[in-house]
C-alpha cells in the first residue's frame, strides 16, 4: 500500500469511528474492546437510564474499568403501561449519551460483551435471558429476575445448562448500614419498603422484593415458613427461619414511600437507611462482568421468591402459616 493510499485508509477508518493500531507496518482494524461492551435489554425502567449515565459519563468513576453501554434494545414491557410508555423518553435519553438503538435481541447480541437485562416486566425474562444464554454473554438480570417462581428456576437451570453463571439483585441489598452488620451475630430483622401492587405480577415480585431482599441480605437463606398480615395500605409478613429466629417485611402503599429497617443483633439494635443509590449495585454488577463470579447466589435468589410466593398463599388461605417447602414442591410438580 503506497503512501497516498494508505493515508485515505487511515482518514476513512478514523472518520467512521473504527479504532486502529498499526501491525508489521500496515493499518489493521482494532480488536474488540476487550468484553466491556455492554448492552442493555429493556428502555423502560430508570435502571436503564441510571447505569447508563454512571458508565457513559465523561469521566466515569475508575471503579466501573471502562465498561461502557454501546447498544440498547428498548422493548420492555408491552402492556404495562406504567412502564411502556416510558420507552420512547427513555431511548431518547441513552441516544443522547451515546448508545446504538437495535432492532431485536439478536441484533443487540452481536455488538456487545455483556448485558444487563432491565425489562421492568419480569414475564420477558425467561424469553430474553434464553437468547443471551445462547449467545454465551454473561448477564445480570434486574429485580423481579422472573414474573413468576416457576420462571426463576427455569431461569437458573438454563445458567447451569449454558454454563454462564447469572445474577439477580434489587439495590436494597446495599442499603446503608448494612455494610457495618455483622451477620453472624444477627438474631432477627425488621425491613420495609413500598409494596406496591401490579395486577400482571405477584404481590411481592413489583415492588415489595426490595423490601424482601433487605431482609435475606441480613438475614440469610433458611427461612422455613411464612404468615402474612394483609390490609389494603399495608402488608406484614413474618418469616421463622430454621434456627428460631424471626424475620418481618412491612411492605406499604400509603404514606411517604421510604425504604429501611431494625436489625437485632447480639451487641445491639442497629437502624438500616437511608437508600444508597444504584452505584453500590453497579460496582458489583462491573465485578461480575470481569470475573463470572456471583455475588448473590441462585440459592438464594430461589429462596426470596419462594418466600414472596409463600406471602401471596397466606394471603390467599386467610393469613395461615404456609412452609416454603410446600411452596416449592408445588411449583415443581407445575
Amino acid at each position: 500500500m503506497d503512501s497516498y493510499n494508505r493515508r485515505l485508509f487511515i482518514k476513512a477508518a478514523v472518520v467512521s469511528g473504527v479504532g486502529l493500531h498499526l501491525m508489521d507496518g500496515l493499518p489493521a482494524l482494532a480488536r474488540q474492546s476487550d468484553g466491556k461492551r455492554v448492552g442493555i435489554i429493556g428502555l423502560d425502567t430508570s435502571h436503564s437510564i441510571a447505569f447508563t449515565k454512571a458508565l457513559n459519563a465523561a469521566s466515569p468513576d475508575p471503579v466501573y474499568d471502562g465498561y461502557k453501554v454501546v447498544a440498547a434494545y428498548p422493548h420492555g414491557s408491552k402492556d404495562i403501561e406504567s412502564s411502556a410508555k416510558r420507552i420512547p423518553g427513555y431511548t431518547e435519553e441513552v441516544k443522547n449519551m451515546g448508545v446504538e438503538i437495535t432492532g431485536s435481541i439478536k441484533e443487540l447480541l452481536s455488538k456487545v460483551d455483556v448485558v444487563l437485562l432491565e425489562t421492568n416486566d419480569g414475564r420477558l425474562h425467561l424469553e430474553q435471558a434464553l437468547e443471551v444464554f445462547k449467545a454465551g454473554k454473561r448477564m445480570f438480570i434486574d429485580k423481579p429476575v422472573a414474573g413468576t417462581l416457576s420462571d426463576a428456576i427455569a431461569i437458573y437451570e438454563a445458567s447451569k445448562k449454558y454454563n454462564i453463571p447469572v445474577f439477580s439483585a434489587s439495590s436494597l441489598r446495599y442499603i446503608k448500614g448494612i455494610e457495618s452488620i455483622d451477620k453472624a451475630k444477627v438474631v432477627g430483622a425488621d425491613t420495609y419498603s413500598p409494596a406496591v401492587l401490579e395486577k400482571t405480577h405477584p404481590d411481592f415480585f413489583w415492588y415489595g422484593i426490595h423490601g424482601v431482599e433487605t431482609l435475606y441480605t441480613i438475614m440469610g437463606t433458611g427461612c422455613k415458613s411464612v404468615t402474612r398480615v394483609n390490609t389494603p395500605d399495608t402488608d406484614i409478613v413474618v418469616g421463622i427461619w430454621g434456627d428460631g429466629r424471626t424475620g418481618t417485611f412491612r411492605g406499604t402503599r400509603s404514606g411517604k414511600h421510604n425504604y429501611g429497617g431494625t436489625v437485632f443483633t447480639q451487641d445491639g439494635n442497629k437502624v438500616l437507611g437511608p437508600y444508597g443509590g444504584y452505584e453500590p449495585l453497579l460496582v458489583d454488577i462491573i465485578k461480575y462482568f470481569k470475573t463470572g463470579q456471583v455475588p448473590v447466589t441462585p440459592a438464594e435468589t430461589i429462596e426470596i421468591f419462594a418466600f414472596m410466593e409463600a406471602a401471596d398463599e397466606s394471603k390467599r388461605q386467610g393469613g395461615k402459616s404456609i412452609t416454603l417447602e410446600s411452596i416449592m414442591a408445588k411449583t415443581k410438580k407445575k
